[in-house]
């Protein structure tokens, strides 16, 4: 079949756009530190270095502008002579002296004599101004590469989802594994049938969300992820599926969102990692192949057979016929 558009890519990217917003874009700038973490990098690296570039051009020109206005630019700097700045001729003397105040470099050279009190007025008002901008622009930046967003990545679901029985039950079943050693902490998998659908008073619904049971009475949904896992959700009267039957499954349109949440164990951070599945990626009649090996006092996962299935033999018939 040709490709339709999905709710969530497989790398869990949700298609959805936000537009026509009106008035209520200012509700972004109401939380600019969020909007700025939300930003992509480039965006990010550009308002870092306009900041700064911006912030040192502006006080630099406000030292300047004092050494100007006193006329210390026309005199010399000796001992009879008290200027504001010492050593200060030009703007790229006083934007050195900036930065050298700024970054609490202090070669000695340049310094604010006591003569100046619009000169300690400023070097006040600099100290203040660049810790808020530190602590803001410096804040953001760490908060942006310290989420938990990459961790997802290590995080794999299988590339289609399978029909088969288990335990003498019709079940709806995919794979989930983590390629990393450091574990995930209360790792929790959620899934959500998007289906469109027509209600008794004519009301279309067209991305309605319906709840799959994964095993949230049993516990089941409470995942101990340090090998690849199989998610079973069993199909009964309760279930969407219920009245789905492989000639059926040909003619559905539907797609299953899989939300997989945990605790990262290095940071201490949520992490969320996303996929989903259309009825072109469900295979009735498939079961995984085992990835599972017993080695020398250690049990081997082959991750080479993660998303490989076999044919099983299965009713094609619903649980409702």
């Amino acid at each position: 079949r040709r490709e339709r558009q999905r709710f969530v890519d497989k790398n869990g990217r949700c298609n959805v756009q936000h537009g026509n917003l009106g008035g209520e874009s200012s509700r972004y700038l109401s939380d600019f530190f969020t909007t700025l973490v939300d930003l992509k990098w480039r965006w990010n690296l550009l308002i870092f270095l306009l900041t700064y570039t911006v912030a040192w051009l502006v006080m630099a020109s406000m030292w300047w502008g004092i050494a100007y206005l006193r006329g210390d630019l026309h005199q010399a700097h000796g001992d009879a002579y008290s200027p504001c700045v010492a050593n200060v001729y030009n703007f790229p003397s006083a934007f050195l002296f900036f930065v050298e105040t700024e970054a609490t470099i202090g070669y000695g050279h340049r310094y604010i004599t006591e003569r100046c009190p619009e000169g300690i007025v400023l070097f006040l008002f600099q100290s203040l101004l660049g810790s808020v901008v530190d602590a803001f622009l410096i804040g953001c930046m760490f908060i942006k590469m310290s989420q938990p967003k990459k961790r997802a990545e290590t995080l794999m679901f299988s590339r289609a989802a399978v029909i088969s029985q288990r335990d003498a039950k019709l079940c709806l079943m995919f794979r989930v594994g983590n390629l990393r050693n450091s574990h995930m902490v209360s790792a929790q998998i959620r899934c959500k049938l998007i289906k469109s659908r027509q209600t008794p008073e004519g009301e279309f619904l067209p991305l309605d969300q319906c709840e799959l049971d994964v095993g949230f009475g049993t516990g089941a949904d409470q995942l101990f992820l340090v090998s690849p896992l199989t998610i079973c959700h069993e199909i009964n009267s309760e279930s969407p599926f219920f009245s789905l039957s492989q000639r059926s499954l040909r003619s559905e349109q539907f797609e299953i969102v899989v939300i997989l949440e945990g605790i990262v164990e290095t940071t201490g951070m949520t992490c969320q990692a996303r996929t989903s599945y259309t009825e072109d990626e469900v295979l009735w009649g498939h079961r995984f192949l085992p990835v599972m090996s017993l080695e020398d006092g250690f049990f081997r996962v082959d991750y080479s057979q993660f998303h490989a299935t076999f044919e099983v033999p299965t009713p094609p018939y619903s649980v409702k016929e």
